[in-house]
């Protein structure tokens, strides 16, 4: 009997204690609704003052009985909860009891397994609350990332920091290399100026003195002048002839920056451009997507025209849509799928047909190409390879051409590798050029 004005107990404890004692709830379904304030009933349907016979299991203590209040006349705790007494449903201690009326054909242990189903209910339905509750109060704000961000925000400012001192101090030693090297080429040019100069000078007077000879003496006295002429002209053969030298030309290899070529290619790819292959170029041997970025290569040649001048007819070869002439361009392609293929850059002159090395590429002097052959990798150009040393084949590789600087540049963006660098004066515009024998090779998607 619970005290008056005491709160009740709570749920999943009494819960317990009902089905260890095995009692049931009085009032069937729409009592459990009512005290579980999770399931409502309905309109209650017309009390029935006699109640019925209560289960064996269940003493007449006044569970619920009608009027039985909270601590009143035949009042329990078990009745207070059900009855939501200033609980779950907020009603006050004097409310009147809404009986519910017996099930027919319903036993009483039927009847106390269900209530005991709607208890647990109940009870989980607690437990998930408090943990709910829990991990809004507790765990959420013990995982704010005000900490970590900040962690990470300064994380970055000193990385971006320590690479803006690094290229701060890489641009004053190479400033320093190209002045000290422009001072070296201007002094060799004025050592040969003074040099040739003076060699200028001596022939000057030898010249004049041989005239001078030859105008004034007699006969009889050139050949008494014989030796002396013969040792003056000793000193004209003793001069060369100018030869050119490497010397007076300024030295680029003395401001070549590893660093600097690294971060200027990866800069220049974060900024790669889209490009599109030309249908009209394609193989026979090679198939394109719909989207004009894969080729995909088959020994059996299809069904095309290949009449067209624009296209390859033998060589597995295809070329991109656009040329360029002017600027700075970079587009990646990845090749992870294939064993045999070639990327670069080459004239729009390059021949279209035949077998010959004119329309191979890598082998003429219109087109530079990486080139990868199983386990081989070179780069080509007029027919003259360059082996390229490699622990791991590149799944995707970045072709750099910088016209104002010369270069045509391969360069392996997971590593930040340079694969192969080739300097060049491109006498004409250029076009991104394909090849492969072997499953396929994609533009790369932005």
């Amino acid at each position: 009997m619970a005290r008056r004005g005491a709160e009740p107990r709570a749920l999943p404890e009494r819960a317990a204690e009902l089905r260890v004692s095995g009692r049931g709830i009085p009032g069937g379904l729409p009592r459990a609704r009512e005290a579980s304030g999770v399931l409502r009933a309905g309109p209650a349907p017309a009390p029935d003052r006699g109640w019925g016979a209560l289960p064996p299991s269940l003493p007449s203590s006044g569970l619920g009985a009608p009027g039985g209040g909270c601590g009143g006349p035949g009042g329990s705790e078990w009745g207070c909860v059900l009855r939501g007494c200033g609980g779950l449903r907020g009603r006050g201690r004097d409310a009147p009891a809404l009986p519910a009326p017996p099930v027919p054909g319903l036993s009483a242990a039927l009847l106390s397994a269900f209530q005991n189903k709607l208890v647990d209910r109940c009870e989980r339905l607690q437990l998930q609350s408090a943990a709910i509750a829990k991990h809004v109060d507790e765990v959420l704000p013990a995982r704010s990332q005000g900490v970590a961000a900040n962690s990470a925000r300064e994380l970055v400012i000193q990385r971006l920091i320590f690479v803006g001192k690094a290229c701060e101090n890489e641009e004053q030693r190479l400033l320093e290399e190209v002045h000290a090297e422009e001072e070296r080429a201007q002094q060799s040019i004025l050592t040969q100026r003074a040099h040739w100069t003076e060699a200028l000078q001596k022939l000057s007077a030898l010249r004049t003195y041989l005239v001078d000879m030859i105008t004034n003496l007699d006969d009889q006295g050139l050949v008494n002048a014989e030796h002396e002429i013969f040792e003056r002209t000793e000193v004209a053969e003793g001069i060369l002839e100018p030869q050119e030298s490497a010397k007076l030309n300024f030295n680029q290899q003395r401001v070549q920056s590893p660093l600097l070529h690294r971060l200027w290619a990866s800069a220049v790819l974060c900024c790669s451009q889209e490009i599109s292959i030309d249908e009209k170029t394609i193989s026979p041997h090679l198939s394109l997507s719909e989207n004009k970025k894969t080729l995909t290569f088959s020994p059996k040649k299809a069904k095309l025209d290949l009449d067209g001048p624009e296209r390859f007819d033998h060589w597995p070869n295809a070329l991109a849509t656009v040329a360029f002439h002017t600027g700075l361009h970079a587009w990646k392609v990845s090749v992870e799928k294939s064993c045999a293929y070639k990327l670069g850059v080459c004239y729009g002159s390059l021949p279209r047909k035949g077998p010959g090395n004119e329309a191979r590429l890598g082998f003429n002097a219109a087109s530079w190409v990486f080139s990868r052959y199983d386990k081989e990798f070179r780069f080509l150009h007029a027919g003259q390879p360059q082996p390229v040393e490699l622990l791991r084949a590149p799944a995707e590789i970045g072709v750099l051409v910088d016209f104002a600087g010369g270069e045509v540049l391969f360069y392996d963006p997971d590593s930040c590798t340079i694969l192969f660098s080739h300097r060049e004066a491109f006498a004409a515009p250029l076009y991104p050029v394909f090849a492969v024998a072997h499953q396929s090779i994609s533009l790369s998607h932005h």
